[in-house]
């Protein structure tokens, strides 16, 4: 067989940036809390640089061959960096009418979706709750903490 053809065979096995995978996958947090993953019955099928997920996870999966299992510890850096300050937000407590029934109902450590004007959903953490305004943490709930991704590829298409 000539190295082209190898190439070749091994591009159809191998995860390349753009390859459409097929993957089981659990994302969790340094104490095993699942934050997200597959079911062994529903694997997860995307195309890697399509923002599906996010850069580090994809770059776990390059180079990796069908059926190849990997485990990673990512550090908050390479997944949702660090909470900021400035994702701190205090909101006036009537912009809560059109979300909750009652604004009796917010609690500390409560997620709240609110919609941007563009449409699109921003979700936020309750952080304390003022006379008329309401304190908001609007960053990723998983600013901050190490990830810990295992992966199986089971197919790769390109």
């Amino acid at each position: 067989m000539s190295s082209e053809t190898d190439d070749n065979k091994q591009s159809l096995d191998t995860v390349e940036k753009n390859s459409n995978v097929s993957i089981y996958f659990s994302l969790t947090l340094a104490d095993k809390t699942v934050v997200d993953g597959t079911n062994t019955d529903e694997p997860m099928t995307f195309s890697l640089g399509q923002g599906i997920m996010i850069p580090a996870l994809e770059d776990v999966l390059l180079g990796m061959k069908v059926g190849e299992s990997r485990e990673v510890r990512l550090p908050p850096r390479e997944t949702f960096g660090f909470p900021e300050e400035s994702n701190h937000h205090w909101i006036e407590k009537e912009k809560f009418e059109a979300i909750l029934e009652d604004e009796d109902e917010l609690i500390p450590g409560m997620m709240v979706e609110f919609n941007t004007p563009a449409g699109d959903r921003l979700p936020g953490i309750v952080m304390e709750l003022g006379d008329d305004k309401i304190l908001m943490d609007f960053n990723h709930p998983l600013a901050g903490h190490e990830l810990n991704f295992s992966v199986e590829i089971l197919k790769i298409n390109l």
